[in-house]
């Protein structure tokens, strides 16, 4: 079957090829190549394909579209432009200017149709992911029996990669976990131009790309614009062909490889590096202009009629796709009304009433790590938050990341004797795929219809911080729950003991790191986590940590939490000195005060759990937690002490760690290290010495 394409559709890739070529030229900087050559692909894929409402940008029954090779962002600027999705030509002109609709790279919640953030190369590819398995998952929520395609949340998911994202490793590790889950609604196209920044690929990557895919278990076809005779030809029909093929395939994501020339037809610099990453310069700018047959003396001259053309086409399709869609959807809700109002307050970011009531309570004098106290809160939260789903890569048991009772996300087939699922279900196994997860995470928390969390050791949170910072960039709700987070890890020793991390994690922009001290202030920490409605670290212990005395004639509320640091312990009169700390670490802080108490000092606990939620708060509450008056402060806490001189000021001093861990058992080590109560005492005495 031949594509509808006439004179004006070919009018308008020629359009779009011009368009990304002067739209670089003017901002003096940019990636033209791949947008030129492109140009056919996005089109057929944005005109003929691709469901979506150019006046409704979050339409639920859209196909999702993502851009993994984000520096070639005019491929879609241009497609939105085309599909008059709020982007005219003056925000073409503006391309990579401050304040722009049209950045360097896709930003989400920053211009309409972007689903989400891509740049870093191969970020789109596993966030693609992510949006297949949250299609599916909600699917399973909402309407799992509906036939295949006829469920008002059926849907396509679409990126486009190129040579770099496919050698970065986070797409390995993601498209070995698509071809495992089986994601049939899951499209990529591979631009093979065989072309990167150091020109020719040959010199660093070889490998059969559709071979790597089909043993991944995908489904997999190629497109040859280039002809074995040399000639070059841009057949839509092929890959009109192959779109629908891939369509039909829905038990294994598809891979469609496109032989293309990057730049085509730019004389003297396709097929170059030099047209991958910089701007044509005149000499080419005209030579592209000639060779579509255009004047090159005219820059941003659109064809009009062929514009009016992409946009009316655009329209129907969007008038006929919501009207099938509307109809399917009006029926699902008057069949499901509990259903309805559940995806009506998960739309809105609204959580269900009654979660505190539902936290878990934790047994006074017990010793209880915060990594089972958190997976306590999961599963008593599971029950109330549906929305909420997640977990490990391969350390579930470990992180405790598992909601009880509940089927594992993957085809049945691929059950095991410990763990039994289906493609619907609600545990997730990432398997040892740290960066992949994350880049995952940020997929299924930008489709916004649920609310994931990923696990790993603390000290593994090295390998996915490319993804955790985008997370934090796109203010995603992702929660991480990464445990064995100190040297109380213990015996796996220095490998596996995160020293810097927390300082590491904490210089990330709007990234909330949470160090809970106990079950209390753990299951306070998930309900501050949910209800901010942002990226978060739950920084959890391997070790038991005793649960304390709360109330009036004790401990103050883990309620406080959310206010990131609070009182913990007072004393009668103004404190002589601060003891602050967070985690594990608190427990000393508290001794310490009692024996300080003996000796005649007062000091003050308090229990810092989230440095970022305290700065939030207002002035008057930080003073009246750390008065500006008591310059003696002691801050204890296993890791590097740079996060604390904020609060420690000019005379307060830290316990903490200056050095890498070492072997040992995890009592050995916090001693070996000066983590204990007479430490604290001591460095106490020495900040009042120094008064």
């Amino acid at each position: 079957m031949t594509v509808k394409w006439d004179d004006l559709d070919k009018r308008a890739v020629t359009t779009a090829k011009v368009l990304a070529a002067d739209a670089v030229e003017e901002a003096g900087s940019g990636h033209p190549g791949t947008a030129i050559s492109l140009a056919p692909l996005a089109y057929l894929l944005f005109q003929r394909h691709l469901n979506f409402d150019p006046k409704d940008e979050r339409w639920l029954g859209r196909d999702r579209f993502m851009l993994s090779i984000g520096h070639a962002s005019l491929i879609q600027y241009i497609q939105l432009y085309l599909a008059g999705m709020d982007m005219e030509l003056e925000d073409l002109k503006q391309f990579r200017k401050f304040e722009s609709k049209t950045p360097g790279h896709p930003e989400y919640s920053h211009t309409k149709g972007v689903e989400i953030t891509t740049g870093p190369l191969g970020s789109g590819f596993a966030a693609a992911v992510g949006f297949a398995m949250s299609q599916r998952r909600t699917r399973g929520m909402y309407d799992p029996d509906a036939p295949e395609g006829t469920s008002p949340f059926d849907h396509h998911v679409y990126t486009i990669v190129g040579e770099g994202c496919l050698e970065e490793g986070i797409t390995s590790e993601a498209a070995s976990l698509a071809g495992t889950q089986g994601l049939g609604n899951l499209i990529v196209f591979y631009d093979q131009n065989l072309i990167s920044i150091e020109d020719d690929t040959s010199i660093a990557f070889s490998e059969d790309v559709p071979a790597r895919f089909q043993a991944y278990g995908w489904h997999t076809q190629q497109v040859n614009f280039l002809k074995d005779d040399g000639s070059y030809d841009e057949d839509v029909n092929a890959l009109d062909a192959a779109i629908e093929e891939a369509k039909k395939v829905t038990d294994r994501p598809s891979l469609i490889s496109v032989r293309t020339i990057i730049g085509w037809p730019t004389p003297g610099k396709q097929n170059t590096g030099e047209i991958h990453g910089s701007a044509l310069g005149e000499e080419a700018l005209v030579g592209l202009k000639k060779a579509l047959g255009l004047d090159p003396q005219k820059h941003f001259d659109v064809d009009v009629e062929a514009v009016e053309h992409a946009r009316a086409n655009a329209a129907d399709r969007a008038k006929q796709a919501r009207a099938d869609w509307d109809e399917r959807f009006a029926k699902w809700q008057k069949a499901n009304p509990e259903l309805a109002a559940q995806l009506s307050r998960t739309l809105e970011r609204k959580l269900p009433e009654g979660l505190e009531e539902a936290l878990p309570k934790f047994e006074e004098g017990k010793s209880l790590a915060t990594r089972a106290a958190s997976g306590k809160v999961i599963n008593a939260l599971a029950p109330l938050v549906p929305e909420l789903w997640g977990g490990s890569a391969d350390l579930a048991g470990s992180n405790k990341t598992m909601m009880d009772g509940e089927p594992s996300f993957f085809p049945q087939e691929r059950s095991s004797e410990k763990f039994k699922g289906n493609k619907y279900g609600r545990n997730l196994h990432f398997g040892i795929r740290e960066h992949g997860m994350g880049g995952i995470l940020n997929g299924i928390a930008a489709d916004e219809l649920t609310r994931p969390y990923g696990g790993t050791f603390f000290v593994f949170a090295d390998y996915m911080r490319g993804a955790v910072r985008l997370a934090a960039l796109m203010n995603l709700p992702v929660t991480y729950v990464w445990t064995h987070d100190s040297i109380g890890v213990g015996e796996d020793g220095p490998t596996h003991q995160p020293v810097e991390h927390l300082t590491a994690y904490r210089a990330i922009p709007n990234l909330s790191i949470v160090r809970p001290m106990d079950g209390p202030e753990t299951g306070y920490a998930w309900l501050e986590v949910l209800r901010r409605d942002a990226p978060a670290g739950l920084i959890l212990t391997r070790q038991g940590l005793p649960t304390l005395h709360r109330g009036e004639d004790g401990l103050a509320s883990a309620a406080n939490v959310a206010k990131g640091a609070y009182i913990l312990k007072d004393t009668e009169g103004a404190p002589d000195v601060l003891l602050m700390g967070s985690g594990s670490e608190v427990q000393l802080a508290v001794e310490a005060a009692e024996e300080l108490a003996k000796q005649g000092v007062a000091a003050r606990v308090i229990s810092v759990p989230c440095m970022e939620w305290f700065d939030q708060q207002d002035d008057a509450y930080k003073e009246q937690v750390m008065p500006a008056a008591v310059t003696a402060r002691v801050s204890v806490e296993a890791g590097l002490p740079d996060p604390w001189y904020k609060y420690l000021g000019c005379k307060g001093k830290a316990v903490a760690m200056d050095s890498f861990g070492l072997p040992g058992a995890a009592g050995e080590l916090f001693e070996h290290f000066g983590f204990t109560a007479a430490a604290v005492v001591a460095k106490a005495k020495e900040v009042l010495s120094n008064k």
